[in-house]
C-alpha cells in the first residue's frame, strides 16, 4: 500500500464525521483523489499529497484541475521524516500555483490534523 493509501485510510478511520468517496478516475487525469460531504450537507474536493521534503509535486493535470475549479477544493498535505515542524497542512485549490512553486514554505490554510479537520466540518454552516 502506497503513502497516499495510507494517508486516506487514516483520515477515514479519524475522520468519521465526513462522507468519503475515494475517486479513482483513470478518464480525467488530474481528478482530485476524495470526494467529501460534511455534516452541513456541503461537497468539496481533496488531493492527498506525501511529500519527504519542502517540495509538492503535481502533474500537469492536477494543476490545470485546481486552476479550472478553484472553489471547494483543496490539497492536504503529509510531511515525512524528521525534519518536518507540521506534519499536516492544508492549501486551498485556488492557490496550486503558488504552492508549486514555493512548496511548503506557503502558508497554509490550515495546520495539523485536528485544524484542517475542524475547517472542513465549518464548510457550509
Amino acid at each position: 500500500m502506497g503513502p497516499e493509501a495510507k494517508f486516506y485510510k487514516k483520515l477515514v478511520k479519524e475522520w468519521r464525521e465526513f462522507s468519503f468517496t475515494r475517486l479513482e478516475n483513470i478518464s480525467l487525469l488530474g481528478t482530485p483523489d476524495l470526494l467529501v460531504c460534511n455534516n452541513n450537507g456541503h461537497f468539496f474536493t481533496i488531493e492527498l499529497k506525501v511529500t519527504k521534503g519542502k517540495k509538492v509535486q503535481f502533474s500537469p493535470h492536477q494543476l490545470s484541475f485546481h486552476i479550472k475549479h478553484p472553489k471547494n477544493t483543496f490539497i492536504l498535505i503529509q510531511a515525512l521524516g524528521p525534519r518536518s515542524s507540521n506534519r499536516f497542512q492544508m492549501f486551498r485549490g485556488s492557490r496550486i500555483l503558488e504552492l508549486d512553486a514555493s512548496g511548503l514554505a506557503l502558508e497554509a490554510c490550515s495546520e495539523g490534523l485536528d485544524a484542517c479537520r475542524l475547517t472542513l466540518s465549518k464548510l457550509g454552516a
